[in-house]
């Protein structure tokens, strides 16, 4: 068992108001490539080449053939233990809400209930001419025989993802409730997530300050490890499922 699991898990079951963050290294182990580190996708691609906003507008297609590949992948991914831990320990009431810097959808499709995407969705797709917007799936399999791929209903070749690109604002909404959440709660429990993306990571900084312990979950240390009362390094779904069986979740 992991050192300081059960220090974890009396702070989580003591909880009145516990909260989530989580981050790629959640969804890493349901087969979805991380972002930074060794193997990374920005090790593959420039992130300002394939994920900027700009390079979006002038060119379309280039987004569209990287996402082929990657968009696939996404799809075809299933909640790991992980993302079944959290949602058990959301109805067992040690958490209220998970707030989430993954764009694939796998808290939901796991059974969370109140989950806030920090970055949008990679689930829908929207015309940038019509507004009108249409499951991924459907446009993904629309690739191979059309790239870029049109709007079915207008025709608009400016089809993007309703995730947020390099340049593009957060969704406001978003950031608002999960630092309305974050200034409540009284458990803060970080998870899969390098803790170097901002506003993201003022996120469990907003619960410090409120006078939130925190716990922190992750395969590397990250900068915040100082300011937790529990770090755990280790995979988030080994170490979730023994969470949420101590806690009684």
């Amino acid at each position: 068992m992991p050192e300081g699991i059960e220090r974890a898990a009396a702070l989580l079951s003591r909880a009145r108001h516990g909260l989530a963050l989580t981050g790629a290294g959640v969804s890493a182990e349901s087969g979805i490539p991380t972002f930074r580190g060794e193997g990374g996708l920005w090790t593959k691609y420039d992130p300002v080449k394939v994920s900027s906003i700009d390079s979006f507008l002038a060119d379309p297609a280039a987004y569209w053939k990287v996402s082929k590949e990657r968009g696939s992948v996404a799809l075809a991914a299933r909640p790991n233990p992980g993302h079944v831990a959290l949602t058990a320990l959301e109805a067992a009431g040690h958490l209220v809400a998970v707030v989430t810097q993954n764009t694939d959808g796998l808290h939901r499709d796991a059974g969370s209930k109140h989950v806030v995407e920090l970055h949008g969705s990679g689930r829908t797709v929207e015309c940038l001419d019509c507004g009108r917007r249409e499951p991924r799936a459907d446009v993904q399999a629309r690739l191979d025989v059309e790239m870029p791929p049109r709007c079915k209903h207008c025709g608009g070749v400016v089809l993007k993802p309703t995730v947020v690109l390099f340049g593009e604002p957060m969704p406001q909404a978003a950031i608002e409730e999960a630092f309305k959440l974050a200034s409540l709660t009284d458990v803060m429990l970080v998870v899969g997530t390098s803790l170097v993306v901002f506003p993201a990571a003022d996120v469990p900084l907003v619960a410090l300050r409120s006078g939130a312990r925190m716990i922190v979950v992750n395969a590397e240390p990250t900068p915040f490890d100082r300011l937790a009362e529990v770090v755990i390094h280790g995979r988030s779904g080994e170490v979730l499922p023994a969470l949420a069986s101590l806690t009684g979740a």
